[in-house]
C-alpha cells in the first residue's frame, strides 16, 4: 500500500507582518544549529523542514502557486530576521525564495513543470553568465559550463544556470537563463571555505545537456518585450527589474548578521569588567563611542537596503521603468550597505577582545560570514561606486545585464 502523499501547504494568506512573526520564531533555533550546519556545509534536515512549513522560501512565490507573493522588500526584511540565528541559513533562503521570484517570469509549461510537481521544490543557481555556454538548436538550447557558488546545491532538486549565447561573429547574442533538473548536471564537492560554510556552495557543471525553450529564458527579450510569466503573474513585484537588486535578497544577510554581533557584544560588554581593573567596559567612552557608531552604521545600512526595494516596489506599480543610471544607484547602495555592515561588525568585534575567538561563542563565526560574505562580486564597491560615478559624469557604461 502506498503511503499517503505529503499535504501541501499553501501560504497564499499569509500577510507580511506573520511572514517576519514566523521567520523571528525560528531564530533560536537556528542559533542553537548554527555551528552544526556549519560542519555539515548544508541546511540541515530539520532546518530544511522548519523553512517549509513556516512558508519562508515561499515569500515571493506567486498566490496562485500557494506562495505568500509579498512586496519585494520582504526578501530583505526576512533574511536579515534569520541571519541573526544563522546566516547561512539565512543566505540560503535567501537564493531559493528569490528563485521562486525568477521562476515567475517563465514560460507557464516551466512553472507547471516545477511546481506543479511540488510548490516546495527548491532551485539552486549559477548567475555567472561567462561560465555557461548556450548553443541554439531546434526547440531550445544546448547548455555547457562550470558555475561555482551554487548555494544550497545540495538541497536542490533544479539548478538555474545562466549561459551567454554567441552569435555567428562570436560576440554575445543572448543571454539565457536555463533550469535544469538535477540528474543534468554534476556537483563538485570544492566548498571548503572560512565563512558561510553552511550554504553549501559547491561548484556545478554539465556538458551539452538540452533545455527547453520553456525553461531557457532569454534575459534581453524579456527586458525588450515582456517576460512570457507575466501572462500569468501580473502582481507589481514581478514587474521589478532584477539587475539592480539582484544582491539584495543577500544583502539582508548580512544585516542580520551584523544585528547579530551587535546584540552579541553589548550583551557582553553590560556585564563585563576589564581584566586587569575594576572598571566596566560600559563606562569607557571609547566603548560607547564604538557601540553608537556601530549602531549607527548597521541602522544606516538597513534603511538604505530596505528603502531601495520599497522605491522599486512602487515604480513597478505605477509602471515606471527605471533608467540604466538607476539601476546603477541601485548597486552602489548595495554595496555601500553592505560596507556599513562590514563596518559595524568590525567595529563590535573589535570590543569583543580575546572573548572573540573562542569558538563556542558565535562571535568569531559572525565575523568569519560576514567577511566570506563580502567577497561577493554584487558588494564590490569599487566596482560599483566607480560604475555609477562614471555615469553621473557623462560616461557610458556597458553593462547587458542590466
Amino acid at each position: 500500500m502506498n503511503a499517503p502523499a505529503t499535504p501541501r501547504l499553501d501560504f497564499a494568506d499569509v500577510a507580511y507582518d506573520e511572514a517576519l512573526r514566523r521567520a523571528q520564531a525560528l531564530v533560536p533555533a537556528l542559533a542553537a544549529r548554527a555551528g552544526a550546519s556549519e560542519a555539515a556545509r548544508a541546511l540541515l534536515p530539520e532546518t530544511v523542514a522548519d523553512l517549509d512549513r513556516a512558508g519562508l522560501m515561499r515569500i515571493l512565490q506567486p498566490r496562485r502557486w500557494g506562495g505568500m507573493e509579498l512586496d519585494f522588500s520582504i526578501i530583505v526584511d526576512i533574511t536579515d530576521m534569520i541571519a541573526r540565528g544563522c546566516a547561512s541559513t539565512s543566505w540560503t533562503l535567501a537564493n531559493i525564495a528569490i528563485h521562486h521570484w525568477m521562476l515567475a517570469l517563465y514560460d507557464e509549461r516551466a512553472q507547471a513543470e516545477i511546481w506543479g510537481a511540488n510548490p516546495d521544490m527548491y532551485i539552486a543557481s549559477g548567475i555567472a553568465y561567462p561560465q555557461g555556454r548556450g548553443e541554439v538548436v531546434d526547440g531550445g538550447i544546448l547548455l555547457s559550463g562550470h558555475w561555482n557558488f551554487s548555494s544550497g546545491v545540495g538541497n536542490s532538486t533544479w539548478n538555474m544556470l545562466a549561459c551567454i549565447v554567441r552569435g555567428a561573429d562570436g560576440k554575445p547574442a543572448d543571454y539565457r537563463m536555463c533550469v535544469v533538473p538535477q540528474s543534468d548536471y554534476e556537483i563538485i564537492d570544492d566548498w571548503q571555505v572560512m565563512g558561510l560554510s553552511g550554504t553549501g556552495s559547491m561548484s556545478v557543471r554539465c556538458e551539452r545537456v538540452f533545455v527547453p525553450e520553456h525553461r531557457a529564458l532569454s534575459m534581453l527579450r524579456g527586458r525588450q518585450e515582456g517576460f512570457p510569466g507575466w501572462r500569468t503573474n501580473p502582481a507589481a513585484v514581478y514587474r521589478i527589474p532584477f539587475g539592480g537588486l539582484a544582491a539584495h535578497c543577500i544583502l539582508g544577510t548580512t544585516i542580520g548578521n551584523a544585528q547579530a554581533m551587535f546584540d552579541a557584544v553589548t550583551a557582553m560588554v553590560r556585564e563585563r569588567s576589564t581584566s586587569y581593573t575594576t572598571l566596566r567596559m560600559r563606562d569607557l567612552g571609547t566603548v560607547q563611542a564604538r557601540v553608537g557608531l556601530a549602531g549607527a552604521h548597521l541602522e544606516a545600512a538597513r534603511l538604505m537596503a530596505r528603502n531601495d526595494c520599497i522605491e522599486a516596489q512602487r515604480m513597478a506599480e505605477a509602471g515606471v521603468e527605471p533608467d540604466l543610471a538607476y539601476r546603477l544607484k541601485q548597486k552602489r547602495n548595495c554595496a555601500y550597505a553592505m560596507k556599513l555592515a562590514t563596518d559595524c561588525v568590525d567595529t563590535l568585534y573589535a570590543l569583543a577582545g580575546a572573548n572573540g575567538l573562542y569558538t563556542r561563542g558565535a562571535m568569531e563565526r559572525i565575523y568569519r560570514d560576514q567577511h566570506a560574505a563580502a567577497a561577493h562580486i554584487n558588494f564590490s564597491l569599487d566596482a560599483h561606486a566607480s560604475a555609477w560615478g562614471l555615469a553621473t559624469l557623462g560616461g557610458t557604461v556597458h553593462n547587458p545585464t542590466l
